[in-house]
């Protein structure tokens, strides 16, 4: 079985990662889609070279899987079937996901793997994400959060560290993982990584009712 992981550059992506090297289920690979208009992750708004950064700490390749700006729906599923059909012949069996209970996310992951030959996996399916956060942190991961929505919690929140201070200081009405979309983190360390990224939060910027934070590699190569 080739298992890649669905790869977001955050927190819950990392630790199904880690649940499956538990699990003696070591992935292969990692694969991400990118604007590629602002050569960032959608949504988390992650630099390219952090996402390399990550893949090199983790000792895995990446897949980057680059979607123009704006990406209709038509683009998005064509260059997806073709994505998949290049994993499947490269051996790929099983997608893992860091999905945790929106049953629409998990279905529509299943629906576009269906006929490809490449099963979904979700370790952390069905989680308590009170227990999953604090669990996370007591393993010595580390994460800042990269996008935060404004409706939702203030523009302060954008590139702080996802840490105990943060899981009191939020809204009771805010899932501590994020899971509706509330933030998205960047992970910069933890029991998957060999080695921890430094990074630093540069300038906030506020577009479209989302706040995100520039995280910037300290001591990168250039």
């Amino acid at each position: 079985m080739t298992i890649w992981v669905s790869w977001s550059s955050g927190k819950d992506c990392a630790w199904s990662l880690h649940r499956l090297r538990q699990e003696d289920r070591n992935a292969e690979a990692l694969f991400t889609t990118l604007n590629s208009q602002a050569d960032r992750v959608a949504m988390h708004g992650v630099r390219r070279e952090l996402l390399h950064a990550q893949a090199a700490s983790l000792r895995l390749p990446l897949h980057c899987i680059d979607l123009p700006w704006p990406c209709s729906d038509e683009d998005y599923q064509r260059i997806m079937a073709g994505f998949l059909n290049n994993a499947r012949l490269s051996g790929v069996t099983e997608m893992a996901f860091g999905d945790l209970f929106l049953e629409d996310i998990r279905n529509y992951r299943e629906k576009n793997l269906a006929g490809t030959g490449i099963a979904p996996v979700f370790p952390l399916w069905g989680s308590d994400t009170k227990l999953l956060a604090r669990e996370m942190l007591a393993a010595g991961m580390r994460a800042r959060l990269a996008t935060v929505d404004l409706a939702r919690l203030d523009v302060s929140f954008a590139g702080q560290p996802y840490d105990e201070d943060l899981l009191h200081d939020l809204p009771a009405s805010v899932d501590v993982c994020g899971e509706n979309g509330e933030f998205h983190t960047f992970v910069t360390d933890g029991p998957m990584f060999s080695s921890p990224i430094n990074v630093e939060t540069g300038s906030i910027l506020q577009r479209d009712g989302f706040a995100y934070a520039d995280l910037l590699q300290i001591g990168a190569p250039g």
